[in-house]
């Protein structure tokens, strides 16, 4: 089988000819930048560069020599951008070595080692501390309360760190012509490989009250303001099918495997308890996946940290093809568990390690 036979095979629950591997297809199955240095260094590779796609997260992106020697079947959409070397600018990673960042991401080096990474408009937006390996959000549209209507709520998360400082290809969305040569550098990647192709979109319904209201805040609405927090979701569901819309058009007979993400879960249990689920976000993530179904050949991909087995059988309703990452340290999350109980009706991506403390 091709890469991309394997992996539209185990999607599918037809058994592929071994096992298909990722590594760097989405940031959340992605490598640090500093690991992705220790790898080359500990295989006494010298070529390329360490380059930081995701600056949120420190991701390198994994370059074509590394996919090729470790079999890596599925890759990012976005690694078709930013190809040129002008497109990168030198750095440092905590622990020394050298790497490069995007050119246009400057963030300010603080006295006491940290950094600070501010909205164009000079909002603090994100933090990291002196030898931090990841930004933090500093900037919370909503802490004080919600708005009376949600007319502006785009300028509200341009000024969230995931919006802000997006990684490839979203960092070329204002780009003249974007959508044509997102088409056109998809079409061109999978005319040239034969690995799955992912698209990465976020979507993110949950998490994206959690950026802007932060956690404790949005965690107590769920119970306490659910009518205000429909209000929001909807505000929300209205961008996210206009962008999902543009992107299923642009590549929607292109790409293999379309991302969402919203992390559910803690490391003991859900967020929420599947009946605040299936009163918000089920009915929700459910018109996204329709949306692609109807529309694409692309499977549904979505990314949840933590313990999600009690929310397993309706995100299985929702439509969902695929769960990443399986957080086995986490509360029941056995893979052979979820394999058994759910692996007939929904594929699992991960599971291979300890994603929380190895």
């Amino acid at each position: 089988m091709t890469s991309r036979e394997c992996i539209l095979a185990a999607i599918e629950h037809r058994a592929p000819d071994r096992v298909p591997v990722d590594l760097g297809a989405t940031p959340s199955s992605g490598i640090s930048a500093i690991a992705y240095s220790n790898l080359k260094r500990h295989l006494r590779l010298t070529q390329g560069q360490t380059r930081i796609y995701d600056v949120v997260q420190q991701l390198a992106q994994p370059e074509d020599f590394i996919l090729d020697r470790f079999g890596v079947d599925a890759i990012d959409i976005g690694r078709a951008f930013n190809t040129e070397d002008s497109a990168w600018q030198p750095t440092t990673l905590a622990d020394g070595q050298p790497a490069q960042y995007p050119a246009w991401f400057h963030p300010e080096h603080q006295p006491d080692g940290s950094f600070i990474a501010r909205h164009k408009d000079g909002t603090d937006i994100a933090h990291m501390p002196a030898g931090g390996t990841f930004y933090d959000q500093s900037c919370f549209p909503y802490l004080d309360g919600y708005p009376a209507d949600f007319r502006n709520l785009g300028d509200a998360m341009g000024k969230i760190l995931w919006a802000a400082l997006v990684h490839s290809p979203w960092d070329h969305a204002g780009d003249p012509g974007f959508w044509d040569t997102l088409r056109a550098r998809a079409r061109e990647l999978r005319r040239t490989s034969d690995r799955a192709l992912m698209i990465v979109i976020g979507c993110n319904l949950f998490e994206w009250g959690t950026f802007l209201r932060r956690m404790d805040n949005f965690l107590m609405d769920l119970a306490a303001e659910p009518a205000q927090v429909e209000k929001l979701l909807d505000a929300l569901m209205e961008k996210h099918l206009a962008g999902l819309a543009k992107a299923c058009a642009a590549v929607g007979d292109v790409a293999d495997i379309l991302r969402f993400g919203d992390d559910l879960g803690t490391n003991g249990g859900p967020f929420m308890s599947p009946r605040t689920y299936r009163q918000l976000f089920k009915p929700r993530h459910t018109m996204l996946c329709d949306y692609v179904h109807k529309h694409t050949k692309m499977k549904t991909f979505l990314h949840s940290c933590g313990s999600i087995h009690a929310l397993m059988p309706d995100l299985i309703e929702a439509g969902f093809d695929v769960i990443n990452p399986v957080q086995t340290n986490c509360r029941d999350m056995d893979p052979e568990r979820l394999k058994r109980e759910f692996g007939r009706d929904i594929c699992f991506w991960g599971g291979g390690c300890d994603t929380k403390s190895m």
